[in-house]
């Protein structure tokens, strides 16, 4: 069995729905744990996809943002499942992109 990464819960809690991602980022500030920030990141990034389904769905097209939002969700499960394995393993490519641009989370 392997031992925890340094801020596991912090990074769980990231995955929280809606605000985790703000309660784990001023965790993070005091601890400052890289597996954590990896995760902060990562969920940042889906909550803004998350808004970019709502809007899709509510002022071009009801169908697409609905599978938009059902492909947010479905990352989000993958995502927390990541954090709780101990990977920093995310989403194919936008995970590596998340990482670069919301540096302004480290």
């Amino acid at each position: 069995m392997s031992a925890s990464p340094l801020g596991k819960s912090t990074a769980l809690i990231a995955y929280a729905p809606f605000v985790g991602f703000i309660i784990a980022y001023f965790i993070n500030t005091d601890e400052d744990h890289a597996f954590a920030t990896w995760h902060i990141k990562n969920m940042f990034g889906l909550f803004l996809l998350f808004i970019i389904s709502l809007v899709i769905q509510s002022q071009i097209d009801v169908t697409v943002g609905d599978v938009l939002w059902m492909l947010c969700c479905v990352l989000w499960l993958y995502s927390w499942a990541m954090a709780f394995y101990n990977q920093r393993r995310g989403i194919p490519f936008l995970s590596e992109k998340f990482q670069e641009w919301f540096k302004f989370l480290s």
